[in-house]
């Protein structure tokens, strides 16, 4: 077992889901100077009840607080606040196997949607279990 699997509060699952990342701080435009928000559509790779891997080229920063909009297989959507812990985007470029992405840790949602969340991915674990790497 990897120290990065032992170090996991919560077990992976592989899942390809629709995600849609918006950023909640405003960033600066370096042309004009202009604050700006950004909304991307992307595709989460895995998921956990303490947060998700995105495959994504934007660059998002480690820190960057984010606003997560999933649709759930089961037609419930969970909408999560979420932080950038880490990002793959160095990695992917030496490592022709690595994702290119981000970690995001999440930080708050409603609670019914956590439910949701609990469901699909007890329901899944049932079915195929966790990731083991």
């Amino acid at each position: 077992m990897s120290d990065d699997h032992q170090q996991r509060r919560h077990p992976r699952l592989e899942l390809a889901l629709s995600v849609t990342l918006s950023s909640i701080d405003p960033e600066c435009d370096p042309r004009s100077g202009q604050p700006f928000f950004r909304s991307v559509q992307e595709t989460c790779a895995n998921l956990s009840r303490g947060g998700a891997f995105v495959r994504t080229s934007e660059g998002f920063e480690p820190g960057r607080r984010l606003l997560l909009e999933f649709d759930l297989p089961d037609g419930h959507q969970l909408e999560a606040l979420g932080r950038v812990a880490w990002t793959k985007r160095d990695l992917a470029r030496e490592e022709a196997r690595s994702e290119e992405g981000i970690g995001i840790e999440f930080m708050g949602g409603a609670s019914r949607q956590w439910r949701a969340l609990d469901t699909l991915l007890e329901e899944r674990f049932m079915e195929i279990g966790p990731k083991d790497d």
